[in-house]
């Protein structure tokens, strides 16, 4: 499955998260390392939720980008 990831610059540092799996975000020093941070999130998170037994969450995000 495909996730959208979202990296936000957050004052002295980035922020990003995965809008289609809640509570899954992460920070780091630089975008690159900030993209790798969510991505360890998320296969930590779909670990966890795979442990459970429990419905992995189908990807709804649909994003395009817009020249402005």
């Amino acid at each position: 499955m495909r996730y959208a990831l979202v990296i936000d610059r957050a004052g002295g540092n980035y922020s990003a998260y995965a809008p289609n799996l809640p509570g899954c975000v992460a920070t780091g020093e630089t975008p690159d390392r900030t993209e790798g941070n969510i991505r360890n999130t998320i296969r930590v998170h779909l670990e966890g939720i795979r442990a459970r037994d429990l419905a992995i969450p189908e990807p709804a995000i649909i994003y395009e980008f817009v020249e402005a």
